[in-house]
C-alpha cells in the first residue's frame, strides 16, 4: 500500500510563487511515474505535470515556463515549484503515483489547497 501525503499549499497573491512537495511510503516511488493534477471548482481534474522514473517531464500548456516538477527518488519526494502564480491557477492539487505495465496501479494523495488572489 501507497501513501502520499501533500504539502506547501496556501494563499499566495498574483505573481508569487509556492512550492508543493509530495511524500510517499513503499519501496516503489523511484521506479513509479509522479504527477501533479489539479481540480477547480465545477471543472474536471487535469494533468498539470508528469515526471517519469528517469526525470523526463510534461506540462499541460498553461503552466509551461511557470512550474516545475522534480523529484528526489533518495527521499520519495516529488516536487511542484509554482512561479509566476495566477488567479486562474487556483484550485486542489493532487499528487499521484502509477506504476505498472499490463495493469496499471493509481494512487492519490489527500490534496492541498492553492488559492491565489487576484
Amino acid at each position: 500500500q501507497v501513501q502520499l501525503v501533500e504539502s506547501g499549499g496556501g494563499l499566495v497573491q498574483a505573481g508569487g510563487s509556492l512550492r508543493l512537495s509530495c511524500a510517499a511510503s513503499g519501496s516503489i516511488f523511484s521506479i513509479a511515474d509522479m504527477g501533479w493534477y489539479r481540480q477547480a471548482p465545477g471543472k474536471q481534474r487535469e494533468l498539470v505535470a508528469g515526471i517519469t522514473p528517469g526525470g523526463s517531464t510534461n506540462y499541460v500548456d498553461a503552466v509551461k515556463g511557470r512550474f516545475t516538477v522534480s523529484r528526489d527518488n533518495a527521499k520519495n519526494t516529488v516536487y511542484l515549484q509554482m512561479n509566476n502564480l495566477k488567479a486562474e491557477d487556483t484550485a486542489v492539487y493532487y499528487c499521484n503515483l502509477a506504476y505498472g505495465r499490463s495493469t496499471r496501479y493509481r494512487y492519490w494523495g489527500q490534496g492541498t489547497q492553492v488559492t491565489v488572489s487576484s
